[in-house]
């Protein structure tokens, strides 16, 4: 009779066992920032998704990390993001996870993740906005919020290496009189990262996505609001389908990606057309108009970007070397910067807010700064006299994030801009 009662005692220790070990669940570290852990299990292995909370304001998510695999063997426990390649290696010791969390580019450090007890989860994305997913080319999906709204569309665009999360703060404040969208580009957050080629990161390409996501859920003329390097998105849709659009709103977007003046150097933009001057030039069918015109804005450019080079080959005398793993999005964000477009002014309404003179503490005295400042000025101004119709507006001391750094100038001026538009 003891064995059975035996055997049966042995199976449910077993059976407890497996259930104290499960560490599926939410997990989370305090520090800044913040780091949440929600892991799952499936048929076949655990695997997750993991948040940093605190971009600059407090509880605003920097978005999703995908992990596409936990290893937990022996009480250890070890993943890494997909994306940005970041790990962690620690032991499972009750309800807490104790170990050590290495970046890219950073020394290891240690870090304690606790189960977070049921009711006490930390809010990831207190911000209200529907998740879609379009399909914008065959493979390929990018993440689109919605925050729903009433009135004309109006779609963010966020910079490099940030996603639709980047505006969960700041994107709910025009809802009372717009239909918000947020769209993350191919390459980064949960957006899917086709192969890093030429083709599928080209500044077109990119401004193709936005068109292909305003088409899918039928968007009609909306306003595109971009920060940074979403200029070129914003300046590849205005040039190429102005019809489609009601206006574009700049946030610290006016660089030479965006607007490309022809008296300054600009290394992306000179070499990528060199590059694809040279492509198409052994492409062509033969055609001595064709041919010559292609040479000649070949050997235009050369000066320029052997300018560049030069400054580059200087600036990098001395440098040591910081041998480092490229991530996901690094080579993503790498390929945008080989690819951009030499664009004009669109034919559209335009509003422009910039970091001029940008905040520059403690570096502002240094004359690389000086030099980068005289130059940002430059191209504004070049910028003015080809649009005179477009409002640029100037923050002095403004961060490059100028929709934090000064939220209610910003606000002030993109609602009076859109007010301002026929609708």
């Amino acid at each position: 009779m003891r064995t059975p009662l035996l055997a049966l005692a042995a199976l449910l220790t077993l059976s407890f066992s497996a259930r104290a070990q499960d560490i599926a669940g939410t997990w989370q570290a305090d520090g800044k920032p913040q780091r949440v852990l929600k892991i799952r299990k499936d048929a076949k292995g655990y695997r997750g998704e993991f948040y940093y909370l605190g971009d600059e304001t407090p509880g605003q998510p920097l978005g999703s990390n995908g992990v596409s695999s936990v290893s937990f063997v022996d009480g250890t426990i070890k993943f890494s993001l997909d994306k940005t390649g970041a790990t962690f290696d620690g032991k499972l010791e009750g309800k807490t996870i104790t170990g050590a969390w290495k970046t890219t580019y950073g020394q290891s450090q240690p870090l304690i993740f606790s189960r977070a007890a049921k009711g006490g989860e930390w809010v990831v994305d207190p911000s209200p906005h529907k998740d879609h997913f379009v399909t914008v080319q065959p493979g390929v999906k990018l993440e689109v919020l919605d925050w729903g709204g009433s009135g004309p569309p109006l779609i963010f665009l966020a910079g490099l290496t940030g996603t639709a999360h980047s505006f969960d703060s700041f994107a709910p404040k025009f809802t009372a009189q717009h239909h918000v969208y947020g769209i993350t580009r191919r390459g980064f957050g949960a957006s899917d990262a086709p192969p890093i080629t030429n083709e599928n990161y080209d500044a077109d390409r990119l401004g193709n996505d936005v068109l292909a996501v305003m088409d899918a859920l039928k968007i009609d003329h909306p306003v595109l609001a971009g920060h940074s390097i979403a200029g070129e998105e914003l300046s590849s849709v205005g040039t190429r389908h102005p019809e489609k659009i009601g206006g574009l709103i700049y946030l610290d977007a006016l660089y030479g990606y965006s607007f490309y003046n022809p008296a300054q150097e600009d290394h992306s933009v000179d070499s990528a057309t060199v590059r694809r001057d040279l492509d198409q030039l052994f492409d062509l069918q033969f055609s001595p108009a064709g041919t010559r015109a292609l040479i000649a804005e070949i050997l235009a450019t050369l000066p320029k970007l052997q300018t560049g080079l030069q400054q580059m080959w200087a600036d990098y005398e001395g440098m040591p070397e910081t041998p480092h793993v490229q991530t996901i999005e690094d080579l993503a964000g790498n390929r945008i910067f080989t690819n951009t477009r030499r664009y004009g002014v669109a034919p559209t309404p335009i509003l422009a807010i910039l970091a001029r003179p940008r905040r520059c503490q403690p570096h502002c005295e240094k004359p690389f700064m000086q030099k980068l400042m005289a130059a940002e000025a430059a191209h504004a101004e070049a910028f003015e006299k080809s649009s005179p119709s477009a409002h640029v507006v100037r923050i002095a001391g403004a961060s490059h994030f100028i929709w934090r750094s000064n939220e209610a100038d910003v606000l002030r001026e993109m609602n009076a801009f859109l007010d301002g538009l026929p609708h």
